[in-house]
C-alpha cells in the first residue's frame, strides 16, 4: 500500500509542476506578475511580505475553526481560492473558454463535495495558479528566503505548537480543497497543497530568471533538478509518515534538497542566481 500512495503522490506531484510550469511560462512571455510589497521581484521585503501574509491568513483560519461553525463557511473561502486560480490557469493556457471551465470546476465541487478525483483536480488548478503567479513575481533569492521561512514554520508548526494538526484535521473532516487525497486500501492520505505550491514557487522564479538571460531550454535542467529533489523529500517524508503513523511537515526536507540542488548550480555557473 506504500507504494501505491508514493506511486500516486509521484503523479499528483509531475501533473501539477508541469501544468504549473506552462503556466508560469506564458506568464513570463506576457510579462504579468503581481505586486506583493514592492515592484521589483528582487527585494527580500516582497518575502517577507508572503510570509506575513501566511500567519495573518493562518490565524484567521483557527480563529473560524475554533469559534465559527466551519462547514458554512469553507465552501465560500474554497470558491473564491478556486476562482482565482483558475482564472489564472484556464485563461493563461485557454483563455476562450476560461469562464466557462472556471464555473464549470467550482460548481462540480459543490455538486460532487465528496469526489476525490474532483477535490484532486481542484487542488490540482489551486497549485498551478498560486504557484506560478507567486513564482513569476519573486526573484531567486526572495523565493529562496520564503522557502526556509516556511520550512522553519512548518516545523514549529506541526512540533511546537501543533496548531498545524489540528487544521489538517479540521481540512480533512471537512473535505475541503486545500489538501490533495490519496486514497489506498488502507486509509486516504492528507497531503497539504503548500507542499506543491512550494516547489513550483522556486521553480518557476528559477525559470524566469535564466529564461531571461540564456533561454528556455537552458533552464530546464537545473529546475527538473530542483523539482526532482522536492519529489524526493516529499516521498521520504510520507515514506516516514506511512510507517511509523506519524505527522511530520514535508517542507523542511524539501526546502533542504532544493536548496542543495540549487546552491550546486550556483557553483558550477548556471545562471540560476
Amino acid at each position: 500500500m506504500h507504494k501505491l500512495a508514493l506511486l500516486q503522490l509521484a503523479t499528483l506531484f509531475v501533473i501539477t509542476q508541469i501544468l504549473g510550469l506552462a503556466v508560469a511560462n506564458t506568464l513570463i512571455k506576457e510579462n504579468i506578475r503581481t505586486t506583493i510589497i514592492t515592484e521589483n521581484p528582487e527585494d527580500i521585503e516582497n518575502a517577507i511580505g508572503l510570509f506575513v501574509y501566511i500567519l495573518v491568513m493562518t490565524a484567521f483560519l483557527l480563529i473560524i475553526i475554533t469559534f465559527v461553525k466551519f462547514r458554512g463557511i469553507t465552501f465560500l473561502f474554497e470558491s473564491l481560492a478556486l476562482f482565482a486560480t483558475s482564472v489564472i490557469v484556464f485563461g493563461t493556457l485557454i483563455p476562450e473558454v476560461a469562464g466557462i471551465l472556471t464555473v464549470l470546476l467550482i460548481g462540480l465541487r459543490f455538486l460532487l463535495r465528496e469526489s476525490i478525483v474532483i477535490k484532486n483536480i481542484a487542488c490540482l488548478i489551486a497549485v498551478a495558479g498560486a504557484g506560478s503567479l507567486i513564482g513569476v513575481s519573486l526573484g531567486v533569492v526572495p523565493a529562496a528566503i520564503f522557502l526556509v521561512l516556511l520550512a522553519i514554520y512548518d516545523y514549529i508548526a506541526v512540533f511546537k505548537t501543533k496548531h498545524m494538526v489540528k487544521i489538517a484535521k479540521a481540512i480533512t473532516k471537512e473535505n475541503v480543497a486545500f489538501a490533495f487525497s490519496i486514497p489506498t486500501r488502507e486509509k486516504v492520505y492528507q497531503l497539504g497543497t503548500g507542499d506543491l505550491v512550494m516547489p513550483l514557487v522556486f521553480a518557476t522564479a528559477v525559470l524566469n530568471k535564466i529564461k531571461a538571460s540564456a533561454g528556455l531550454q537552458i533552464a530546464l535542467l537545473p529546475i527538473a533538478v530542483i523539482l526532482l529533489a522536492s519529489l524526493l523529500g516529499l516521498l521520504a517524508t510520507l515514506y516516514y509518515c506511512m510507517k511509523k503513523k506519524v505527522a511530520m511537515p514535508a517542507l523542511p526536507l524539501q526546502t533542504a534538497f532544493m536548496l542543495f540542488a540549487w546552491v550546486v548550480f550556483v557553483l558550477i555557473g548556471m545562471p540560476v542566481l
